[in-house]
């Protein structure tokens, strides 16, 4: 899994998998979910995240299983 916060863009994006994305879909104003080809989550964005989510200077830019 893979946390990667872009600030020039104010954009979270949570991965959970490597495969490709078939599909996305906005799930709520700003909440992407990318689907894979068999329709399992395989990733979520959040736009504007720095105004969504507290703190959001302490997210880390990577972060894997451990």
């Amino acid at each position: 899994m893979q946390a990667q916060y872009d600030s020039e863009v104010d954009v979270l994006r949570i991965i959970w998998s490597d495969a490709p994305i078939e599909e996305s879909d906005e799930d709520q104003p700003g909440i992407i979910l990318d689907y894979d080809l068999d329709g399992q989550v395989i990733g979520v964005e959040i736009l504007n995240a720095s105004q969504r989510i507290a703190n959001i200077d302490r997210i880390t830019p990577t972060v894997k299983p451990g």
